[in-house]
């Protein structure tokens, strides 16, 4: 006698199910959500609701790029959250930084991976959302051209000429950053 409860799972006409299409790219939309949210905890709190608004209405999947249609469910997902306020910005404790456990690194490396993530962030920060958003799917989570083009609902070529110009605004603001930095040390040695 088998004492086990079916789980439900839902299944798409074509044969896959949420758990394929979906369940693979939960940590990279958490990422994505994260980006997107700039908060752990809304992070979570949007890929929760995006996942249950993926399974509601599964039945809309019509195949192709599983990611790609979750990920635009992630992205609508956190611009409701935004739009409603249903965040605070926070400044959530992290355990592994303030721990007193640390890597094996010499400090001369940990320091300079630690300015250059924030030079990165701040010039990321710079950048118009449309960019931002584009650049982290890209760059960050991997996704293709053809995936971009699907989550964001344009043509592949506006895909490829917003990629362009978001490269050219990350370099500017990298560019402004680096002077920035220049000037300021500048103006301590003199």
């Amino acid at each position: 006698m088998n004492d086990e409860v079916p789980q439900p799972v839902a299944t798409h006409t074509r044969g896959a199910s949420f758990d394929d299409v979906v369940i693979p790219h939960l940590d990279a939309a958490y990422r994505l959500a994260r980006w997107l949210m700039r908060n752990d905890e809304d992070a979570k709190d949007v890929v929760q609701e995006a996942s249950l608004r993926a399974f509601r209405y599964f039945g809309t999947f019509t195949g192709g790029s599983g990611r790609a249609w979750f990920f635009r469910i992630v992205r609508h997902t956190c611009y409701g959250w935004r739009a409603h306020g249903s965040h605070l910005v926070t400044d959530t404790f992290d355990e592994e930084q303030h721990s007193t456990d640390r890597p094996a690194s010499d400090p001369e490396t940990l320091l300079l991976q630690t300015a250059h993530a924030a030079v990165i962030a701040r010039a990321m920060r710079t950048l118009p959302a449309r960019f931002h958003r584009l650049l982290v799917l890209r760059e960050f989570e991997g996704l293709s051209y053809r995936e971009l083009a699907n989550a964001f609902e344009i043509p592949i070529g506006t895909v490829m000429s917003r990629l362009s110009r978001a490269r050219q605004a990350l370099r500017d603001a990298l560019d402004s950053e680096a002077n920035a930095t220049l000037a300021a040390e500048y103006s301590d040695i003199s």
